[in-house]
C-alpha cells in the first residue's frame, strides 16, 4: 500500500472556487506513492499555507505558448527537446551553473534544428527539479534514503535525513531566483519543467483558469511530468495531473502494456488536444526496438497526437566496476537510434528527447568522445542521485541524433 495524502485544502487554498477544491480533494484522497513520512502535520498546513500566497513561477500565457509549441510537436512540425539535471540541488543553483545549463541545451537544439530542418522546442529540468523518487525506504548506510533537497538533506547524517517541510518554501526561492536568470539572459526561450512528486509542493501552487476554464493552472512550472514510480492509474498523481491546464509528461517504461498507454492517453488528454500529452518511453537500449512498437501503435489509434519522447537514461543505468551509479554513452545513443527507427517503420514522429545532462565538465557517465572510464568516473561525480551527460557527451548526441533525421 502507498501512504495517502492528507490536507486540509479549504484551509490553505481559499482563492479556488469550492467545485474546483472539491475535485482537488477527490484526487488527494487517492493512494499517493512516494510521498515523505513528514514529522508534523500541523507545520506542514503551514508551510502549505504559506506556498500558496506565494505568486506562481510561470504564467497561464507562458502555459499557453508551450501548448500551442507541443501542438506542433505533436503534429510533426517540431522537435521537443528537454534536458538539465537529475536533481538540482540549493548548493549547485548557481548562475554559472544553471547558465551553463542553459546554454547546453540550446546549442543542442540549434544542432538538431539544422538536422531535422525544424524548430525546436527547448524545455529544461530546471526551476523545480527537487524531489526524486527512491526504491528503498533506506541507503547503503542504513540511513533513511534522500529524497531530494525539498525534502532532506544528502549529508550522511541520521538528523539531515528528516523530512522539513520548510525546505519546500527554499525550493520555491531557489526556483524564482533560476528563472530570473533564465529571463535575464539568452536563455529566455527555456520553458521549464519538473517531476511532479511532491504533491505537498505542487497543489498549493494551483491556480484558477484566469478565462474561468474548468482546469488549474500550475504556477510551479510550465509542464511537469508524472514519473514510472507515480503512474499508478488510479492513484492521487494521475488524478492530479488530469486537473491541469498545463501540458504534461508521462513516463512509461518496458513493463507498460499498449492497454494501459491508452488508458492513460484517455484519462490524461480526454479532449483530444494535440501535444497535451507527451509519452516518455524509457525502455533501454536492448528493449526499445520491441516494447515501443505495440504501444504506438495502441495508441495511434485512439486517435489522440500525443508527443513521443525518448528518455534514453534511466533504463540504461547500472554500476560500475567501482561501484559507481552510472550509464554508458553508447547504451543512451543505441536507444535513441532504436527509437527512431520504430517510429520510422510506423510513419510516426519520433517527437523529443529527455535528457539528464549539464554543461559542467562532470564524469559521470561512460564513453562519449573523450572516452570516461569506470576509473576516471570518481575524478568529478558530482550527481546526487543519477549521473548525467556531460556538455561534450550531450553535444556528441546532438549531433548524432541530428544526423538521424536524414536516415
Amino acid at each position: 500500500m502507498y501512504p495517502t495524502v492528507q490536507m486540509e485544502i479549504p484551509g490553505w487554498h481559499p482563492g479556488l472556487p469550492p467545485k474546483t477544491m472539491g475535485r482537488l480533494s477527490e484526487a488527494l484522497s487517492r493512494p499517493a506513492a512516494q510521498q515523505p513520512g513528514w514529522p508534523d502535520a500541523t507545520q506542514v498546513r503551514s508551510v502549505s499555507a504559506f506556498l500558496a500566497a506565494l505568486p506562481p513561477l510561470v504564467t497561464p500565457g507562458e502555459v499557453r505558448a508551450l501548448r500551442r509549441d507541443l501542438a506542433r510537436v505533436a503534429r510533426g512540425e517540431a522537435f521537443l527537446l528537454q534536458g538539465g539535471d537529475c536533481a538540482e540541488t540549493f548548493a549547485g543553483n548557481t548562475e554559472e551553473h544553471v547558465r551553463g545549463n542553459a546554454a547546453t541545451l540550446l546549442r543542442m537544439a540549434a544542432v538538431l534544428a539544422e538536422g531535422a530542418g525544424l524548430p525546436v522546442v527547448g524545455v529544461g529540468r530546471i526551476a523545480g527539479q527537487y524531489a526524486k523518487p527512491r526504491s528503498n525506504a533506506t541507503d547503503g548506510l542504513g540511513l533513511p534514503v534522500y529524497r531530494g533537497d525539498i525534502v532532506n538533506s544528502a549529508a550522511p547524517d541520521p538528523r539531515a535525513r528528516i523530512p522539513d517541510p520548510v525546505r519546500m518554501v527554499q525550493a520555491y526561492q531557489d526556483a524564482r531566483r533560476t528563472l530570473d536568470i533564465l529571463r535575464s539572459g539568452r536563455s529566455a526561450g527555456i520553458y521549464t519543467s519538473h517531476e511532479a512528486l511532491l504533491l505537498d509542493y505542487e497543489c498549493p501552487r494551483l491556480v484558477p483558469d484566469p478565462d474561468g476554464g474548468p482546469r488549474l493552472y500550475s504556477g510551479s512550472a510550465h509542464l511537469l511530468w508524472i514519473g514510472e514510480r507515480t503512474r499508478q492509474p488510479e492513484g492521487a498523481h494521475i488524478a492530479f495531473a488530469g486537473l491541469l491546464a498545463n501540458p504534461v509528461g508521462l513516463k512509461i517504461g518496458p513493463g507498460t502494456t499498449p492497454e494501459q498507454a491508452a488508458e492513460y492517453a484517455e484519462r490524461l488528454d480526454p479532449e483530444g488536444e494535440p501535444g497535451r500529452l507527451t509519452l516518455i518511453s524509457r525502455m533501454g537500449s536492448a528493449r526499445v526496438r520491441d516494447v515501443l512498437p505495440p504501444i504506438v501503435e495502441r495508441v495511434t489509434a485512439t486517435g489522440r497526437r500525443v508527443v513521443w519522447q525518448c528518455d534514453p537514461m534511466h533504463g540504461n543505468t547500472h554500476e560500475s566496476a567501482t561501484g559507481y551509479k552510472t550509464r554508458h554513452f553508447d547504451d543512451v545513443l543505441h536507444e535513441v537510434e532504436g527509437f527512431f527507427e520504430v517510429h520510422r517503420e510506423l510513419g510516426t514522429h519520433p517527437g523529443g528527447l529527455h535528457l539528464e545532462l549539464t554543461g559542467d565538465s562532470v564524469t559521470e557517465c561512460l564513453g562519449g568522445v573523450r572516452g570516461i572510464t569506470a576509473h576516471g568516473l570518481a575524478e568529478r561525480y558530482e550527481s546526487t542521485c543519477d549521473p548525467r551527460l556531460n556538455a561534450h557527451q550531450a553535444m556528441e548526441l546532438a549531433h548524432r541524433a541530428a544526423g538521424l533525421f536524414g536516415r
